[in-house]
């Protein structure tokens, strides 16, 4: 999780620095903290600042120090409290190094005991501490080799880190290192750059090397050298990513989620429209599938979800969706599926390992993200991108309706493929989803719908969502949207399991969100309308335009544009990020940064 940068050139540092690592803060914001190197009264001095809470509490109570070298950090919190002691950076007992760390050091309490045995002095409760006490350990001299000590240091951790690493003995360096964690370089004409995101930097440069696992690197003033922290050189490829900085702005909008959710007509066309170039990426080998498994973790195991419904249609094809975190630990069963990986980061650790599980037993892999360059690309055999942008809201929004176009037109591809449907068919999804597009348009277009629902829901401590066939997912989807940014308990359901408990629980304080689709479902939901109304539960319902029957079982209801019943998941599921929104603005929560959560979770 956590947000590091890095910076070494001929500007002001600071400035940039804080810049950057508050485009970040949606990576974790329990604290913040800045190291520079600078000069004072005629000797390098190793400047360390930092202060628990977001990063304009430490904006507005730091001395401005003139540097043109340093890092920053905003804190996840893993290992201790959020506070001044346990925020980043951390430094040696002497004050010699500095190090920011982003991931978990497994062995970080046997390392302890072995530096605290030879006098080691700790402050914090973090494991992050043992790394700049193992660097001064490994240092040797006045001018030692400061690249060299660092790869001596990471040979020695377990776990998974993107560190990087000041030393008082060289203002011109910066030495950094990556397993397991994200980490960027970036090349501008004002200097070079770390970071643990591009929307970090987009500011500054839109060329970037992504560094791989087992990669280190030294940023001088001079340029960038890349290596293998096991020895031996790296040579890793420059792109060129498309987001502009604007991408990675508000706007004017009051939060990045809402701009993020009106941005979805744009950012599904771009994922439709990129779609004719992955499409010929795709290798004959998928007409040979017979079965399939898709492996995510929260949002994006929703959208899998939903991808086992329209692979299960289109293909014919036996489908298992897994979470990711679970995957890697299961037994090894005889099969060889198709294995789907889909995290909008390409950095989301569980989902990385559960790849590299699967590639070990044999498996053809895909993997599904939104990220140039990221980890999940180099761990699967092919990767389909989303082409939504850069998505700053730490709930999901455009990237989850573009990972649902994307799990549509997969499965209706190896259907076509596999003879299951025909060209014309296969065709036709396509021609639905451009529907479904303007469907989300006519959702935006008119929200009081939605808004005229919020003032009664948002007063709730508890509420149910519930849905039949392909909006069983949907449901569980719209419940985590509302339990993540509003703070309101919510437990999305299949309807029909409402007799089987759940019913126990409600209350005519409990409202109950039911998904509507005009298909075989359609008496079935209605039917459980009626039995939450009859317990007195207020009912709100979400139903295609042109219902008469649903208005007869409740008289809360929100109608969406008309779509093909397969493809009401994308406007129901706009709906739903609005209500989940409002509400929360409304209860007055934070809703681009919710507590305890981060953006990409890269710590399994």
């Amino acid at each position: 999780m956590c947000g590091i940068v890095g910076y070494i050139g001929p500007s002001d540092a600071l400035p940039i620095l804080v810049d950057s690592l508050k485009r970040l803060e949606y990576r974790g914001y329990d604290s913040s903290g800045v190291a520079l190197l600078n000069i004072d009264k005629g000797r390098i001095v190793l400047n360390v600042q930092k202060r628990p809470g977001q990063i304009s509490v430490l904006e507005s109570q730091m001395e401005h120090i003139d540097s043109s070298i340093g890092m920053a950090h905003t804190r996840w919190a893993t290992h201790g409290i959020p506070n001044q002691i346990n925020a980043h950076p951390h430094t040696d007992d002497k004050g010699t190094v500095a190090v920011i760390h982003n991931g978990i050091i497994d062995n970080h309490l046997k390392l302890k005991e072995e530096l605290k045995s030879k006098g080691h002095v700790f402050l914090s409760q973090t494991d992050s501490e043992v790394i700049p006490h193992l660097i001064a350990e490994e240092y040797k001299g006045s001018n030692g080799d400061l690249f060299e000590a660092v790869r001596k240091t990471v040979h020695r951790l377990e776990g998974s880190y993107a560190i990087v690493v000041l030393h008082r003995d060289h203002p011109d360096q910066i030495v950094c290192a990556r397993e397991k964690s994200p980490m960027v370089l970036g090349k501008g004409v004002k200097g070079s750059f770390i970071a643990s995101d591009v929307t970090a930097l987009l500011k500054y440069t839109n060329r970037f090397l992504y560094l791989e696992d087992g990669d280190m690197a030294s940023l001088t003033r001079d340029g960038i050298h890349v290596e293998r922290i096991a020895g031996g050189p790296a040579e890793r490829p420059w792109k060129e990513v498309e987001w502009s900085l604007e991408d990675a702005e508000k706007g004017g909008f009051k939060h990045y989620m809402i701009k993020e959710i009106y941005e979805q007509p744009r950012s599904l066309h771009q994922t439709l429209s990129g779609w004719r170039s992955e499409e010929e990426t795709l290798p004959k080998s998928l007409s040979k599938a017979n079965t399939a498994r898709i492996i995510a973790c929260g949002t994006s195991y929703h959208a899998g979800m939903v991808g086992k419904y329209l692979f299960e249609k289109y293909t014919g094809m036996p489908v298992e969706a897994s979470m990711a975190s679970e995957y890697r630990f299961a037994d090894h069963v005889r099969e060889d599926p198709l294995m789907l990986f889909i995290t909008q980061s390409g950095e989301t650790l569980d989902t990385i390992m559960a790849a590299r599980e699967a590639r070990k037993r044999g498996s053809r892999t895909l993997s599904i993200t939104n990220v140039l360059g990221s980890t999940i690309t180099r761990e699967t055999d092919l990767t389909l991108y989303l082409r939504s942008g850069p998505e700053i809201g730490v709930a999901a929004s455009k990237t989850f309706t573009s990972q649902l176009m994307m799990m549509y037109l997969i499965s209706s591809y190896v259907g076509f493929s596999t003879g299951y449907i025909s060209r014309d068919e296969y065709r036709s999804v396509q021609g639905h989803l451009r529907t479904a597009i303007r469907a989300v348009e006519g959702v935006l277009k008119d929200v009081t719908k939605v808004m005229g629902q919020v003032e009664w829901f948002k007063g709730a401590e508890n509420a149910f969502y519930l849905g039949r066939y392909i909006n069983y997912p949907t449901a569980l989807e719209g419940a985590l949207k509302m339990k993540e940014i509003s703070y309101i308990h919510c437990e999305g359901y299949p309807a029909g399991e409402l007799k089987h408990g759940p019913l126990a629980l409600l209350t005519d304080r409990t409202p109950v969100v039911a998904l509507v689709t005009n298909d075989h479902t359609y008496d079935k939901i209605l039917g459980n309308i009626g039995e939450c109304s009859a317990r007195g539960s207020p009912v709100l319902a979400i139903a295609p335009e042109g219902d008469r029957e649903v208005s007869k079982y409740t008289d809360r209801v929100i109608y969406y544009p008309q779509v093909p019943p397969l493809f009401s998941p994308i406007p129901i599921s706009v709906i739903l990020q609005l209500l989940a929104y409002h509400a929360a603005d409304q209860r007055g929560c934070a809703i681009d940064k919710p507590r305890n959560l981060a953006k990409s979770v890269t710590v399994e």
